[in-house]
């Protein structure tokens, strides 16, 4: 499987960890940022997210993102 999205994250985001463990165990491939390592990253968040710097943000391929999202949503996405 290739990867499809990009997830924006911290070390210590508890919702980034479960999405993480989700996606892990359905088989979902995705490359991590951790936007307290990479500025631009953190920026990119803030762009989508009313200037909050909210994890997880997912950014797929086709240039669209989430917030926060279920596995489901995340299933749906990619399987669009």
């Amino acid at each position: 499987m290739t990867t499809r999205m990009t997830m924006y994250s911290t070390t210590w985001c508890g919702h980034c960890q479960r999405l993480k463990h989700q996606l892990d165990r359905a088989g979902i491939e995705y490359a991590e940022i951790d936007v307290e390592q990479h500025p631009e990253a953190a920026e990119f968040v803030m762009s989508v997210n009313d200037g909050n710097r909210t994890v997880p943000t997912i950014l797929f391929h086709d240039g669209s993102s989430m917030t926060n999202p279920s596995l489901s949503q995340v299933r749906k996405k990619i399987e669009a």
